[in-house]
């Protein structure tokens, strides 16, 4: 089976084998055909060592595709399903689960640790538990969700993972009033969907800010009323917000520096929004007088910050409505034999998203 492994951390490309094979299939378990995945920044993090993760592995965890096997003891899935792979999976008993908070059960990051594949020189791990950039992958059956047959594989997939994220940080964690103004700091697939939230939530003002301008471009087409580079921002600030802040900032960057930059954006008594994944060793610094005095709320969403079933609901809801594009998110799509085109795409700035068909 065809996969592309990244072999060591730091390597900023990945090498496609046809000698992968898929292990851990049994009790609880689920085979899955990938059908589509999509390319998300976190993956390119996971590559450069951002997100820990151990090598060699798959990367990978915005997929979808079609159940080729059930192991014993699942119930709700069967061969032939239509399925999308969720990444940070609940297991329903911890903590976390008990309290409503299913999105910071540990289970999935759990899964990390245990390689989903392997090769004739040894154990391959999956990003995530998952590493959907390959033909097939084994999962807990938790990890796959069944979507409605009028749902596309690339639409299932970017649900997956990088319109929840998005739309979730408004809906679950900012919960973004209407008439309110709002800042979207970084405009790739996760940022336009917190820029769509926006929208649909009934934001008056809507300012996205991006330094590459066919990003800006795209973002003024998804539902922004204004988009800039990071030099722009002071000026819409003063203008739009009278010098005040805006009512919610989001930071989808993942560097301290630009949290800084929307914390500063933030009007006192606002929203900063942390969407982005960053680095351990990038701290963000607040002073003890303006955290007190302020009075700005931070608030970190992890994977959209709710329960991720009713998140994807939502998101379909959405897409069927034509309230949110998500056709529009897909602007490259590319062969897995093709993937390392696709990554110098992401990291210039020229795809929005790319979606990997298999």
């Amino acid at each position: 089976m065809r996969a592309a492994v990244q072999q060591e951390i730091g390597q900023d490309k990945l090498e496609v084998f046809d000698d992968v094979e898929t292990v851990g299939f049994g009790p609880g378990k689920v085979k899955i055909r990938i059908k589509a995945t999509g390319l998300c920044h976190s993956d390119v993090s996971a590559m450069s060592g951002v997100l820990p993760q151990p090598a060699p592995f798959v990367p990978g965890h915005e997929g979808a595709g079609e159940v080729l096997d059930v192991g014993d003891g699942v119930s709700g899935l069967a061969q032939g399903d239509r399925v999308l792979v969720c990444w940070l999976p609940a297991c329903g008993t911890c903590p976390s689960c008990k309290r409503g908070q299913s999105q910071l059960c540990l289970t999935g990051f759990m899964n990390a640790g245990t390689p989903n594949f392997k090769r004739p020189g040894g154990d391959v791990f999956g990003f995530a538990g998952t590493g959907t950039f390959t033909e097939e992958v084994v999962v807990g059956a938790g990890c796959a969700v069944p979507i409605p047959d009028d749902v596309p594989y690339e639409i299932a997939a970017l649900i997956g993972c990088g319109v929840t994220t998005g739309l979730g940080a408004v809906f679950n964690t900012a919960k973004v009033e209407a008439a309110s103004s709002v800042a979207v700091i970084g405009c790739g697939g996760v940022g336009l969907s917190v820029v769509q939230g926006a929208r649909a939530g009934g934001a008056a003002q809507i300012v996205a800010v991006d330094p590459v301008a066919s990003r800006r471009e795209a973002a003024l087409r998804f539902g922004a009323t204004e988009a800039v580079a990071p030099d722009g921002l002071a000026d819409a600030k003063a203008r739009i917000t009278g010098g005040e802040g805006f009512d919610y900032v989001f930071e989808v960057v993942g560097k301290s520096a630009t949290a800084r930059t929307a914390y500063e954006n933030t009007r006192r008594g606002g929203t900063l929004c942390v969407v982005g994944a960053g680095a351990m060793d990038d701290t963000f610094q607040v002073n003890m007088f303006e955290l007190f005095f302020d009075e700005k709320r931070i608030l970190p969403s992890l994977y959209g910050g709710g329960d991720v079933l009713r998140s994807y609901e939502r998101s379909i809801a959405l897409w069927r409505a034509g309230r949110i594009d998500l056709e529009g998110l897909i602007t490259h799509r590319v062969r897995l034999t093709e993937i390392n085109d696709a990554l110098d795409q992401m990291r210039t700035g020229e795809a929005l998203r790319t979606c990997i068909e298999l």
